[in-house]
């Protein structure tokens, strides 16, 4: 039997350890802060085009902690250039840039975790890699989204059903004139045989049948 003082003690570890995990979680916080944007994006030359970002996290978005920023860069191992960040008085706010101008506007919502943008009038220049920050105290983690821009002077002509079409058609016609063909041969194979069949089949009855006697003189 266990003791008074034994089962005092055995009684407190059960509830120190889940106060203990409790206090490890809370120590640790929440890391699940993950960004969501397309990997490449094909823009044509002149026209305006929405380069999207959202984001998830364990925490509802506190403006006072809140921080975003939208970056540019030719290539991987060049420089990034900031061209929009996040005031906490002004919100989403577009930055002096020689090589955008005012042609960068917040498209997003941050209601929604969304910190998309558009960019108009797309020049061939635009072409590179576009870096999506964001930090969402207390998640810990930063996230980075990146997000290839492709300026093309023109979009590849759309696929032309219609000769699929035809060709589906003409095929499907093919084989059902190839399936016709066979059943209409097999009927006819199938009928010569019963056609011979039968014809065997006279030929022993009437050799079966009695001959008539010549000897015998008819009255």
């Amino acid at each position: 039997m266990s003791t008074p003082a034994q089962e005092r003690s055995s009684g407190v570890q059960l509830v120190s350890a889940p106060l203990l995990l409790l206090l490890l979680l809370s120590l640790s916080g929440c890391s699940c802060m993950d960004v969501l944007v397309a990997s490449n994006i094909n823009a044509l030359n002149g026209t305006t085009v929405k380069i999207s970002c959202t984001f998830t996290s364990c925490y509802k978005m506190d403006i006072t902690k809140f921080a975003m920023n939208w970056t540019y860069q030719e290539t991987l191992n060049d420089t990034e250039e900031m061209f929009m960040t996040y005031y906490k008085k002004k919100g989403m706010v577009p930055l002096r840039s020689d090589r955008f101008g005012e042609r960068v506007m917040f498209a997003g919502n941050l209601e929604k975790n969304d910190l998309s943008i558009t960019l108009s009038d797309v020049q061939l220049e635009d072409e590179g890699i576009y870096n999506c920050y964001v930090r969402n105290p207390p998640d810990r983690i930063q996230g980075h989204g990146v997000i290839r821009l492709n300026v093309v002077t023109e979009l590849p002509p759309p696929r032309d059903s219609t000769i699929a079409v035809a060709i589906g058609a003409s095929v499907g016609g093919a084989l059902a004139l190839l399936i016709l063909s066979m059943v209409v041969v097999k009927c006819l194979r199938r009928h010569k045989k019963q056609e011979l069949i039968s014809e065997e089949k006279m030929e022993e009855e009437g050799k079966l049948e009695p001959e008539p006697d010549k000897g015998t003189k008819q009255p």
